[in-house]
């Protein structure tokens, strides 16, 4: 046979410590974001229900203003949205979307942290390689590779690169290439 258990009677004086009530730190609202996208791809918006509409004098919401009413809204609201997609069709699309991390940056007017404070230090200057190719459409787009850069070609076709001694160092063959992104025009020219 099991003992009964022992309950002790509390009085006012006695009472046990409460447990701690949630004050701003509550729990999560999860806005609701539904978008209703016509035929025509007109759209309109509504947050918890509430018609969300474009500034004043501004165009209507359409299907492309989807990503910018999305970011607008995830930065307002800094917390999860649940996004519900009405097409006109009768489809329906459903997702959670979550704010971007912010990163926190030093602001301009405070001072940088003592620990931090680096001493300046003479910046030597770089040495410079130049490496030519030709045959590119004159102000092309040129990426050279190890691609650390794009140029543009010259309005002769010459496409031209200044690499540093260090950009140069990791090039273990001695080899940039030159690749016109238009023309297709490829060059590889041996480092000094």
């Amino acid at each position: 046979m099991t003992p009964k258990p022992r309950y002790r009677r509390t009085t006012p004086d006695t009472q046990p410590p409460k447990a701690p009530t949630p004050g701003s730190s509550g729990p999560v609202r999860v806005p609701v974001v539904e978008f209703v996208i016509d035929a025509d791809g007109a759209m309109t918006v509504t947050v918890d229900s509430v018609p969300h509409l474009p500034e004043p004098f501004a165009p209507g919401w359409r299907r492309e203003s989807f990503p910018t009413i999305l970011d607008a809204l995830a930065a307002r609201y800094r917390t999860p949205l649940r996004v519900q997609v009405r097409e006109a069709d009768g489809s329906m699309f459903t997702d959670i979307i979550t704010p971007p991390r912010e990163r926190p940056t030093p602001k301009p007017w405070e001072p940088p942290a003592p620990e931090k404070v680096a001493l300046p230090v003479p910046a030597a200057r770089p040495v410079l390689h130049q490496v030519e190719g030709a045959g590119f459409v004159p102000g092309e787009d040129v990426a050279i590779a190890i691609i650390h850069v794009h140029s543009d070609a010259s309005p002769d076709g010459t496409a031209r690169a200044l690499l540093t001694a260090e950009q140069v160092a990791v090039a273990a063959t001695g080899e940039v290439i030159l690749l016109g992104r238009i023309s297709g025009t490829l060059t590889i020219s041996r480092l000094p």
